[in-house]
Order: C-alpha cells, then sequence, then structure tokens
C-alpha cells in the first residue's frame, strides 16, 4: 500500500498525525511538499521587464526559488520526524493541484487538509486547490480538518422549501 500525504503550510501537521492514525505500519508513506511557480515567476517577469535588462545575476526570482525549495526541505524534514517512521520525501513544482493529482496516480490513499474557510461545516472549506485535488484524485481521498471541526450549528439552513 502506498500513502501519499500532502503538506501544505500551516496544516501540514494534521495530514501527518492522520498517516499515523490510518495508515498501516507496513505501508509506504510519501511526504509530497509542492511548490507553484507564481510567485517566483512574477519576480522573474517583473524583473526582465522593468528591471534587469543586462544582470541577470540580479534576478530575485532565483532567490524566491532557493528559499521556497529550503523552506520545503525544512517542512519535509519537520514532517518526517513527526510521522516518525519511514517514509520517502517527495518535492514537486508546478502547478500545485496538478502536481498532487499527478503524484496520486500510483497511490491507494491521498491524505490532504482543509484549505478553505475552516470556521463552519461545508464546502467553502475546501480552497481551489484542494477542491480540485479531491474532485480528480484516482485514489481515494482522506480530507481531515487542520484543528477540531466545527460544530454541527454551522451547517447553513436549507434553502426554504418551494411549491
Amino acid at each position: 500500500m502506498r500513502v501519499i500525504a500532502w503538506l501544505v503550510e500551516g496544516t501540514w501537521p494534521a495530514c501527518v498525525d492522520a498517516v499515523r492514525r490510518h495508515a498501516p505500519d507496513d505501508c509506504e508513506v510519501v511526504l509530497l511538499h509542492v511548490s507553484g511557480l507564481d510567485v517566483p515567476g512574477v519576480a522573474h517577469g517583473a524583473f526582465a521587464g522593468l528591471l534587469g535588462r543586462g544582470h541577470p545575476e540580479r534576478d530575485p526570482g532565483d532567490l524566491l526559488e532557493a528559499l521556497g525549495g529550503s523552506a520545503a526541505a525544512e517542512l519535509l524534514d519537520a514532517a518526517a520526524e513527526r510521522l516518525g517512521r519511514p517514509c520517502v520525501r517527495e518535492e514537486r513544482t508546478g502547478r500545485v493541484e496538478r502536481e498532487v493529482v499527478a503524484a496520486a496516480e500510483a497511490a491507494d490513499l491521498l491524505v490532504l487538509a482543509r484549505d478553505g474557510d475552516r470556521s463552519r461545516l461545508g464546502p467553502h472549506s475546501l480552497g481551489p486547490a484542494v477542491r480540485f485535488a479531491v474532485d480528480h484524485a484516482p485514489c481515494p481521498v482522506l480530507l481531515v480538518w487542520p484543528e477540531p471541526a466545527p460544530g454541527l450549528g454551522t451547517i447553513p439552513p436549507p434553502p426554504p422549501h418551494h411549491r
């Protein structure tokens, strides 16, 4: 069995804890972090368009990519330590939601955390990337709350009945 835990800053401990609780001890665990291209890409573009003609060594996009890589490595290290068992660490770069779904192609279970409005139950507790992964994952998905789930009283009332 192969279990992939998608780790995102701020919610990753809940995913690791879910793997510890629900994944068999003998399964392969993959800790996955995906870095998007948007922030370094904007910096590269701004530098090339406005600031960087003739000085490619000053491109701030390169620095942002390096910082993102070291932050991802630190997150994966912390997650592996919290997991407390052998695991594979995987770092991907690209469109986050598509990279997660591609990684899940070889998985038996994808573990991820809600990333939207977590103050109430309902569909708004999923942001666009998590919604995409849940809708397109080619394997079963375990969706966890990063903190205790809100009470049932947070469910909006049903629409009025029309005759």
